[in-house]
């Protein structure tokens, strides 16, 4: 018997048939933005080859229930994550043969634990050093400041030049110190997809004596295949000599589902370190090479079914068509006065800025939005404007031809429309305001006045958010932080009243 009395207000809905809840997932996709179409430049990689998704997602199916945590009970991940980890060391420049014969590695969640590992196997490697610390330049990604925060390392900041967009190897080599147990650089930045000068850096690197992890997790799986088309794509990988580390996301342009990737060391000593072992407990010893202990067999098999689909002739093929994506959206905006390109192209991102007398880039934003090209802003950080990223996949290829014409017009309606004034009384608060002196209360009335919904979060999102962006390109990068975190946490709130 069930003591209904027991039961109160925490009771879940009654279930609902298999139609029903399908049903509920498609009808709050809709409101998503478009994974497919080649109209979606960033979050998103779209190969668009027919059937690649159902052999992925059928793929998954198979294996969603395996569990990664114990490879002795399920072999069939292992192999997969053993032939993941070769291929991805084989498009690296690693393998037999090469200079680097013994790379090893292990297959994550996604780039950010990529990059948090090889910190913390780096960290891991000089128990020695009580404060360890690492250096990246400014346009490292965001993930080597998370696993700084999460790892408790410091982290020292090479600026990049506002000309190159990249760091000074000289810098760099100034800001190891005794205690420094990593140098990152990125193949190619997120922000403006150039490649950083990974020979320099890595000799630096190995001259002291440090590690030198290359981010490659954007760019890893098309500057090999670029460099093949005739690219003049600067060396990079295992080749070089000081890399130590390199990561690559599969759930980028190896075109796998979200979320797999694969952090590769130059040999099992330096990998070693990455490891967590625990057996004082009265349980099971815990052996774990990445963060997660339980970990879905899903994503590993559609990532091998996706790659074994595709093969080297597919990806080279796809990184011909998305080349010629890359010309042809960079000869767009050049086409348009008042927008000029942040560098030249020479991986797979398209990154442009204004010009004086230009649009206001957020405005412009909103309108290419409007026509259904959905772009991503960057706010303007330490001497280098806000600009706009566009991730280039083999999907856009088809839609390149619209997307000139679609600009043009978007920038004439922006220009007529001219800049975002904020709010006077907005634009003296985010002058003042410090990230401490955030209220509850004054966070509500900020998401209120920006028009995100009445301030609760409960309200629907701006269509339009130049006005946000306004306002967070106006704060330093602290209160940009505080706010950022305010508004998404009114965002993420359970729905309490809800039966779906």
């Amino acid at each position: 018997m069930i003591d209904e009395s027991r039961v109160g207000a925490w009771a879940l809905p009654p279930g609902v048939s298999a139609e029903v809840a399908l049903s509920e997932v498609r009808q709050l996709r809709a409101g998503d933005r478009p994974t497919h179409g080649g109209r979606l430049f960033a979050y998103v990689y779209d190969p668009a080859v027919p059937g690649l998704d159902e052999l992925a997602a059928a793929a998954h199916r198979e294996s969603a229930h395996v569990n990664g945590l114990d490879p002795t009970a399920f072999p069939s991940l292992l192999a997969m994550e053993n032939a993941l980890v070769g291929a991805a060391g084989r498009v690296l420049g690693a393998g037999p043969g090469t200079t680097a014969p013994d790379v090893v590695g292990s297959v994550t969640s996604g780039g950010t634990e990529s990059l948090i590992l090889a910190v913390k196997t780096a960290r891991d490697a000089h128990p020695e050093i009580a404060a360890p610390r690492i250096v990246v330049p400014s346009s490292a990604h965001a993930a080597f400041a998370k696993a700084a925060h999460y790892l408790r390392v410091a982290m020292d900041v090479v600026p990049v030049s506002p000309d190159t967009l990249r760091p000074d190897p000289a810098a760099v080599a100034a800001a190891i110190r005794p205690e420094t147990v990593l140098v990152a650089c990125s193949a190619p930045s997120y922000a403006h997809g150039v490649v950083d000068p990974v020979e320099e850096i890595a000799a630096v690197a190995a001259d002291a004596g440090v590690r030198c992890h290359v981010d490659a997790c954007f760019g890893g799986w098309t500057l090999p295949y670029l460099r093949r088309l005739g690219e003049p794509v600067p060396a990079f990988d295992f080749a070089v000599p000081g890399v130590t580390s390199i990561s690559v996301d599969l759930h980028k342009y190896a075109y796998a589902p979200k979320g797999v990737s694969v952090l590769l060391h130059r040999d099992p000593a330096r990998r070693a370190p990455q490891y967590f072992a625990y057996a004082d407990w009265p349980g099971y010893t815990m052996i774990n090479p990445v963060i997660a202990s339980t970990r879905s067999g899903g994503p590993i098999a559609a990532a091998y079914a996706t790659l074994r689909h595709l093969g080297d002739d597919g990806y080279l093929r796809l990184a011909a068509v998305t080349r010629d994506a890359v010309a042809g959206l960079a000869d767009a905006v050049r086409g348009v006065d008042g927008l000029r390109l942040m560098a030249e192209p020479e991986s797979t991102v398209v990154c442009f800025t204004a010009t004086e007398g230009g649009p206001d880039l957020f405005v412009l934003v909103d309108e290419l939005t409007a026509r259904g090209w959905h772009t991503q802003p960057q706010l303007s950080y330490a001497g280098l404007p806000a600009s706009v990223h566009l991730t280039v996949t083999a999907a856009v290829a088809p839609r390149v031809a619209e997307f000139g014409p679609a600009l043009e017009d978007a920038v004439a309606v922006a220009r007529s429309t001219g800049p975002v004034r904020l709010p006077a009384e907005l634009a003296s608060l985010v002058g003042a305001l410090t990230p401490e002196a955030l209220t509850p209360e004054l966070v509500m009335g900020l998401a209120a006045g920006l028009g995100l919904g009445d301030g609760s979060g409960t309200g629907p999102l701006p269509e339009r958010m130049a006005l946000v962006n306004t306002l967070l390109d106006a704060a330093p990068p602290s209160l940009r932080e505080r706010l950022l975190v305010e508004f998404v946490g009114l965002l993420q709130r359970p729905a309490w009243g809800s039966d779906g």
